[in-house]
């Protein structure tokens, strides 16, 4: 019905009741029309008598209900040239009760929905062979599915027979589907095509018909007006409306032909490879993100007939295909809430480790960057890595440091007698180490060596050793080093010395 209205196409139908009753009308296909044609024997050139069986209730009133075929008065195949093959017309009714919207024993798949569940209606029961329901959770804002069986015990009043998580099942699945369909890849995509080429011929061929149709009545039209007598100015007027009438559908027939059949693109030989192309690259197109989980749903039912589910020490799936074969995949049972909240043991020595030599913050990025995952979130952060050292009693970097011998800022500046500022300018400038020890960029301080004492060149006097600009400190003062100078001067004879008083 969908596809008719879309491609602009009329149906048409008789009129049952009122004075034009009998009479063939063209007009919309409606959804009622479109199954009844479906569901009608004469569709597949068969007669049948006694589809339908009389009933009257307590009140009186009759009413009609359909009865099984083997029940049917009459059954004649071929008994005029059908639209379709008789294999063809079971084939839509069990494809018909398949898709049926309504709850039922006869409904086996169901219809295809925008769900992320992959296996809805496909998923059976391992334990009473029921068919399995699909309820959806949220988890970190993604939707998850879980099949669950419980037809039985909506009947019962019991507890539901099987409750089991669906994600990791249906990933399963769906790379068995990409591992499996590589020899069929070829087979997939002609018979795509095919059946694409053939609903464009189809679709084409009745928009011809539409066309011809509109072509008959314009001419009949005509000559009806051609036969009119001229003197008969009411009727000639009114036959040539309509002519003009039929000349204009006629028009709009045609430029919607000519229109619909330059957007049946999928028919030349460039579209046609490009449709090749993406049917052969089955798990390109599988594992798109943009494809709709509809669509998933769909391309997994042309290969996989239904999926047994079993929960017992592990998941046991056995996956039945179309063609007949079989596989059984095993999966470990998902992780419950308590244990995807529980922190790796692995993680604890790795941080211990790691304090040695990084701030919170450098941990809790080798953590991410190493694939490690947290207990809750996507990945660790400063706040999880102190935590944890908390809760495992870890010695933070800053105890660890001071073990060593490390001096903190107002205890360097009081070992040097200097200010705390000049302190840190040292250290700016490398004359002192230092270790950040937090992610405030605080620090210890390595504690300075006592300096060599040597006596003064001039006085004797004991004084530290440090290196000037090119030359060891020789005196203790200005005056040592003047004297000195002075002493050089006189004894080279440029300096008159003069005697004091």
């Amino acid at each position: 019905m969908r596809s008719f209205r879309e491609q602009g196409l009329v149906f048409p139908r008789r009129v049952q009741s009122g004075p034009h009753r009998g009479e063939l009308v063209w007009g919309p296909l409606f959804h009622h029309r479109a199954l009844n044609i479906l569901k009608n024997p004469r569709y597949a050139g068969a007669f049948a008598y006694g589809r339908t069986q009389a009933k009257k209730t307590l009140q009186g009133n009759g009413s009609r209900q359909r009865i099984p075929q083997d029940q049917w008065h009459t059954l004649i195949l071929d008994a005029h040239r059908g639209h379709i093959t008789w294999a063809d017309y079971e084939e839509n009714l069990e494809r018909l009760r398949a898709n049926a919207a309504a709850y039922g024993l006869d409904r086996r798949a169901g219809p295809p929905r925008e769900g992320p569940a992959l296996l809805q209606g496909l998923a059976v029961c391992g334990r009473c062979g029921g068919r399995m329901t699909v309820r959806y959770y949220t988890r970190h804002g993604e939707l998850l599915p879980q099949y669950t069986c419980q037809s039985e015990g909506i009947q019962r009043a019991e507890p539901p027979c099987q409750r089991i998580l669906g994600a990791d099942i249906d990933r399963a699945v769906g790379e068995l589907q990409v591992e499996s369909m590589s020899p069929l890849a070829l087979e997939v995509a002609l018979s795509v095509h095919d059946e694409l080429q053939a609903r464009a011929d189809d679709a084409d061929g009745l928009r011809r018909q539409q066309v011809e149709r509109a072509h008959y009545e314009a001419e009949l039209a005509q000559h009806r007006y051609l036969r009119v007598d001229l003197d008969n100015r009411l009727v000639a007027a009114t036959l040539e409306a309509e002519w003009n009438s039929k000349l204009r559908a006629l028009d709009a027939a045609q430029e919607d032909y000519e229109r619909k059949r330059e957007a049946d693109a999928l028919v030349d030989d460039e579209k046609r490879q490009r449709v090749l192309a993406l049917a052969t690259d089955f798990p390109r197109l599988w594992r798109d993100p943009n494809t709709p989980a509809r669509e998933r749903k769909r391309m997994a039912r042309l290969l996989i007939e239904d999926v047994t589910l079993c929960n017992a020490d592990d998941l046991v799936i056995h996956v039945r295909f179309r063609g007949g074969g079989t596989q059984s995949l095993h999966l470990a049972h998902p992780k419950s809430a308590i244990d995807l909240r529980r922190l790796d043991p692995l993680v604890v020595p790795e941080i211990d480790r790691l304090i040695d030599d990084h701030t919170d913050s450098e941990i809790a990025a080798a953590l991410n960057a190493a694939g490690h995952q947290p207990p809750v979130g996507d990945k660790f952060t400063v706040w999880m890595i102190w935590k944890i050292r908390t809760a495992h009693r870890l010695d933070s970097r800053f105890h660890r440091l001071r073990r060593k011998g490390m001096l903190t800022l107002e205890e360097m500046a009081e070992a040097l007698g200097a200010h705390p500022q000049t302190v840190k300018d040292r250290a700016a400038r490398g004359q002192l180490a230092s270790i950040v020890y937090n992610d405030k960029g605080q620090r210890l301080y390595v504690p300075a060596e006592p300096p060599a004492m040597v006596p003064c060149a001039r006085c004797g006097k004991l004084m530290t050793e440090r290196a000037a600009p090119g030359q060891l400190r020789k005196y203790c003062g200005a005056t040592c080093r003047t004297g000195a100078y002075v002493t050089r001067r006189r004894a080279a004879g440029w300096v008159q010395t003069k005697k004091r008083a």
